[in-house]
């Protein structure tokens, strides 16, 4: 799919629609080359230490953390409806059991300013370099999240992704819709 550049602000309602609907798509190279994807349905687009970031959780215990301490960097891609089925399946199996994509046929390109993979059909892409990670301090959570979000513990590794590059199909929001 063919992608220009855009603003990492363009599009802003409609992705964080999806984010928080049937997800978005994580990638990243594992240390053999191996692309990886998962489905991300917590994270922030914005500004941090004045830089455009995007900020995702990722347990330490998924295939995912390994990938990105691997390569310190990821792409968050913006998958159309059509694409909700493969979204699940990234977001239910471990990419250390199966190939993830090759199951969904999910396509993949290199990014043009990171290390890491592209899905070739989603029309909004985010290239980013890990410029901070920190765990998350159970002591701090407030005791609604850890009840509801950490029943059993393996608590979220915060990665701080400063956005290199940002693209868009010129029809992006129409497919995500």
């Amino acid at each position: 799919m063919e992608r220009d550049a855009m603003d990492y602000r363009a599009h802003f309602g409609v992705v964080n629609e999806v984010l928080t609907g049937p997800g978005l798509l994580l990638a990243a190279y594992d240390s053999a080359g191996r692309a990886n994807a998962m489905a991300i349905g917590w994270g922030t687009v914005g500004s941090v230490w004045s830089m455009p970031m995007w900020t995702v959780l990722v347990r330490p215990s998924r295939y995912t953390c390994e990938c990105i301490e691997h390569s310190r960097c990821f792409t968050v891609n913006v998958p159309t409806r059509a694409m909700e089925d493969a979204c699940l399946f990234c977001g239910t199996k471990s990419g250390r059991d199966v190939d993830k994509l090759a199951v969904t046929g999910l396509a993949v390109e290199k990014a043009s300013h990171v290390e890491a993979p592209v899905l070739v059909d989603c029309p909004i892409v985010y290239e980013c370099q890990v410029v901070h990670s920190n765990d998350l301090v159970p002591d701090n959570l407030t005791d609604d999240i850890l009840r509801g979000c950490y029943p059993a513990g393996d608590f979220h590794r915060v990665y701080f992704g400063k956005i290199i590059a940002a693209r868009a199909a010129e029809n992006a929001a129409q497919l995500l819709i």
